[in-house]
């Protein structure tokens, strides 16, 4: 079986922060401009850079000078846009949590603005050292023959769990995430919680922590992670074959490759009418995951915040935001960054 390397790539999901709502004035004309747009905020980075590069075109060149991001999870963001404290959602991992997605959108009241991009993944990880090596580093591989899920009872004593020695452990997601769920089925439905512990991380962040503290140290790791992230810009991973994705397996077992998460725009269901240039603006917004890596990449890199991310893609990818804006925006947007310098 033919194993697929994971050399210079990047998301993120994955879920969710506590839900601080209170009431707003939507983005209804007002006296003085327009009124506010409220965009979910998320604890991982893409999200965030997608954030602040939507405020500042939506400032600068729509005039929605109160657009601004608050913390929500996935269930609650779903509520959120429901009850219409929130306006949008940049973010929404549609095959993550289909439920909520057919009871909220294909059901309920929430509208679905289009596709942000669809070429992303998550799965199970080792590092490639462990089934290649890594002569520059002195590692000699320790399971060459290690290629899929259904291979890692031979390997449990590799990733010996140092709170229980006698199994192996899985680093799985953070608790709530219909992600953490999956993956804790998956390991049942493998037959490996005979053989590995279902360690679930207390975060995102100290997952991926996690990830990069075993692979500095040219240690064994398996675990659960997804693109796009900065961590696999400067990891080379290998990510563990499954059988191929079924619907309809996945839908009942989780026995079978995780699909390609469709990432999906999703507003209230007044917001085209209530701010239909804005809404056409964000139907139009594409950031694909190659191109979000590139900006994760360049946040590890420099050391620069979101803010600095979001920046640098609207300074330097300016034949791509432009094609989402109309010409008038688009001057009002080039305006605010040359007035930066």
């Amino acid at each position: 079986m033919k194993k697929q390397k994971l050399g210079i790539k990047i998301l993120l999901v994955v879920l969710g922060a506590s839900l601080l709502l209170t009431p707003f004035a939507g983005c209804a004309a007002e006296e003085e401009g327009k009124g506010t747009i409220t965009l979910a905020y998320a604890e991982y980075d893409t999200v965030q850079i997608g954030n602040q590069i939507c405020i500042f075109i939506l400032k600068h060149g729509y005039g929605y000078e109160g657009a601004d991001s608050i913390p929500v999870g996935t269930t609650s963001s779903y509520l959120a846009l429901e009850r219409g404290d929130l306006d949008i959602d940049m973010e929404m991992w549609i095959d993550s949590a289909p439920e909520l997605y057919q009871e909220y959108v294909v059901d309920g009241p929430c509208i679905d603005l289009g596709t942000q991009y669809s070429d992303n993944w998550q799965g199970w990880l080792v590092p490639t050292y462990m089934i290649e090596g890594d002569p520059e580093r002195g590692i000699e591989a320790t399971a060459p023959d290690l290629e899929s899920v259904f291979d890692l009872a031979n390997y449990w004593e590799l990733f010996q769990d140092p709170e229980e020695p006698t199994k192996g452990r899985f680093h799985n997601y953070a608790p709530g995430s219909s992600s953490t769920d999956s993956n804790a089925r998956k390991l049942e439905g493998y037959g490996l919680l005979e053989y590995f512990n279902d360690y679930i991380a207390g975060s995102g962040a100290a997952l991926g922590a996690s990830m990069v503290a075993a692979y500095e140290k040219g240690e064994a790791w398996l675990g659960y992670w997804w693109e796009p992230t900065w961590q696999l810009g400067l990891l080379d991973m290998t990510k563990l074959e499954e059988s191929p994705y079924d619907k309809e397996i996945f839908d009942t077992t989780r026995l079978c490759a995780y699909p390609a998460c469709r990432v999906d725009i999703i507003c209230t269901h007044d917001f085209p009418d209530r701010c239909p240039d804005a809404a056409e603006f964000f139907g139009n917004y594409k950031m694909p995951c190659t191109r979000m890596s590139e900006l994760l990449c360049y946040m590890q890199d420099t050391g620069a915040d979101v803010e600095g991310a979001a920046m640098y893609f609207l300074r330097e990818y300016e034949s791509v935001w432009r094609t989402w804006v109309p010409s008038d925006v688009y001057d009002k947007v080039k305006a605010a960054l040359e007035a930066l310098d």
